[in-house]
């Protein structure tokens, strides 16, 4: 069995500050290994599980985040940018049997992370058929569009219980829970165990029960906090402005609005 995971950062155990996720700044180095203990117990539970190789794609800012080193010797990984639409999937393609995430954050406007946002810190909003879009939604929507089912979500409270709602059937390991600009996060080491022992589990269950749902027509919408990336966006092809700060796109076409969020968001 071969798993693809996507890796990010902000939600990861006792990460609470933009700064603890920046390289080079305080505690980065600390959070840092902590996301990459994060993502080895995700593909050491796997492989005990019967993975036999692991992508991992980091997938936070850089994109040269993780400790290669800490990574079992199954899994090869993905560093910094391939400049493709499939953005944090990027490296995802029908040789895969499945996907993990690791790291994950909730949404921009959503109050459940203190570091809530959507790809970047430009927008207000992101909407997916009217329904707020994290960028896991972005990224599971991709490992459907593959045709891929979802082993595992570790991150916030607030992101596990929005997964559970699109289908409660895929596991998830909550580490930390937003309080206004604060994060009750669970012990570091007890992040790990449960992560390793979720993602062995994980692959016992029917990939079947485990897709995520792929609508038939995505309608797009962005809400900008600053008017001229709405203005540049404009000019996109298929994409409408709504007014002063936001914009709209639509495709029957998951590959579309992959490419729509690669040059607009």
């Amino acid at each position: 069995m071969k798993l693809f995971l996507s890796a990010d950062m902000e939600g990861t155990a006792g990460v609470t500050l933009w700064e603890e996720t920046e390289t080079g700044k305080r505690l980065y180095d600390h959070f840092a290994r902590q996301m990459s203990s994060e993502v080895a117990a995700a593909c050491e539970g796997a492989i005990a599980g019967g993975a036999t190789e692991i992508v991992v794609k980091d997938a936070h800012d850089s994109a040269c985040n993780i400790y290669p080193d800490m990574l079992p010797e199954q899994a090869s990984i993905l560093r910094s940018w391939a400049r493709h639409p499939y953005s944090m999937m990027a490296g995802l393609d029908a040789s895969f049997d499945g996907v993990m995430f690791t790291g994950y954050h909730s949404a921009a406007s959503m109050p459940t992370n203190p570091l809530s946002h959507t790809m970047n810190g430009k927008n207000v909003y992101v909407k997916i058929n009217d329904i707020i879009c994290p960028e896991l939604f972005i990224n599971a929507l991709t490992a459907a569009y593959e045709g891929k089912p979802i082993y595992l979500l570790t991150g916030d409270k607030g992101l596990c219980e929005w997964l559970h709602k699109m289908n409660a059937n895929i596991p998830t390991v909550a580490v930390s829970e937003g309080m206004g600009g604060a994060s009750l996060s669970i012990n570091p080491h007890l992040a790990v165990k449960r992560i390793r022992e979720a993602a062995e589990k994980a692959l016992s269950i029917d990939p079947k029960k485990l897709m995520f749902p792929m609508p038939d027509h995505f309608r797009v919408e962005i809400a900008f906090r600053n008017h001229t990336f709405a203005t540049n966006g404009s000019h996109y092809p298929g994409c409408v402005q709504l007014d002063s700060t936001r914009v709209a796109f639509e495709s029957n076409d998951y590959m579309d609005v992959l490419k729509f969020f690669y040059w607009v968001l």
